[in-house]
């Protein structure tokens, strides 16, 4: 595996389950492959889980870590070609990714949506340049427009948990005071589809996500009714994508917060969220400390989406 960025890059979606689940039973048993190889991580922007679950995981496979943060301690890095650079930032993405790339084996990127430009977030030029510069195998720990090692490890959840073969997930909006990118939106939709689950996304009129992620996916505005029969509730919030209000806050409604009159409509459903979570904007208490939350184990399987990624970039190197 070269890169890692989407669902298309895991090949096969149920072989990649398979070999998650037995990571998880043995995390030490590729030790070997990491001797000697250093993984370096690189952040344009915060993280808890990324940060540690990969760095974890890199560290059962053996390999040494090292993490950049580009706004803590290095220079401010220019992004965009074109510019001249007379302001704050005193060096090149052009000339920083190969010599970041000369100290390392493996190069995993977060940087998230400015929520300015819609073409270029779509475009994803920080991490496409790291992919074309570096000379290293590059995997995303966010990007603009996807989180596939959140989406995996959604998987790997649904996967341990599922009652029926094809359980129904429910994508559902929730409200947030600021605003947010769509990547883990696009990415939970891309993976859920090309799995044997049956998708239906809800969310309030106008937040409809790019169709190239939900095409398959039934949406329905009304969320009570999306509610109906679900066996899993995955519950994010998104900007807008459409038109002249990319980026932008439409509503803060409340009556779209997850709650236990909602998941009381559902098959029991489980609640997922990948964290951090606004309590009591996306989901209320009661319901994200019920016996039915799997937030904690979710979180818990970023470690095994991160170590099956590394381990396929270090059987490639081998």
């Amino acid at each position: 595996m070269k890169k890692f960025t989407c669902v298309e890059d895991i090949g096969y979606l149920k072989e990649a389950l398979r070999e998650a689940l037995e990571v998880k039973r043995d995390r030490f048993a590729y030790k070997h492959l990491g001797e000697n190889k250093t993984l370096l991580m690189i952040f344009f922007n915060s993280s808890l889980r990324t940060r540690l679950s990969t760095q974890k995981a890199a560290m059962n496979l053996g390999m040494n870590v090292m993490v950049l943060d580009v706004n803590q301690g290095a220079w401010k890095l220019e992004t965009e070609r074109g510019v001249v650079m007379d302001g704050d930032k005193a060096e090149h993405l052009l000339e920083a990714i190969p010599v970041m790339g000369s100290y390392c084996d493996i190069i995993g990127v977060r940087s998230f949506a400015g929520l300015q430009d819609r073409k270029a977030d779509y475009e994803e030029r920080v991490i496409e340049q790291f992919i074309k510069y570096s000379g290293r195998p590059v995997f995303s720990m966010e990007a603009a427009t996807r989180h596939p090692l959140q989406s995996f490890a959604d998987m790997i959840t649904i996967e341990e948990h599922k009652r029926t073969a094809r359980p129904k997930v429910v994508l559902t909006w929730a409200p947030h005071p600021k605003a947010l990118p769509q990547a883990v939106a696009n990415s939970f939709a891309e993976w859920v589809l090309k799995s044997d689950c049956e998708l239906v996304i809800t969310h309030p009129k106008g937040y409809e996500l790019d169709e190239k992620f939900t095409r398959g996916a039934t949406i329905e505005y009304d969320q009570r009714k999306a509610f109906e029969g679900a066996d899993f509730i995955y519950a994010k919030n998104w900007s807008a994508y459409s038109g002249s209000n990319y980026g932008k806050v439409l509503s803060v409604d409340k009556d779209w917060t997850v709650d236990a009159e909602k998941m009381a409509l559902t098959n029991n459903a489980y609640f997922m969220h990948c964290l951090p979570v606004r309590r009591n904007m996306i989901v209320t208490d009661e319901v994200i400390e019920s016996p039915t939350s799997l937030v904690i184990p979710e979180a818990a399987n970023r470690e095994i989406s991160a170590q099956v990624v590394l381990k396929r970039m270090l059987e490639d190197l081998q």
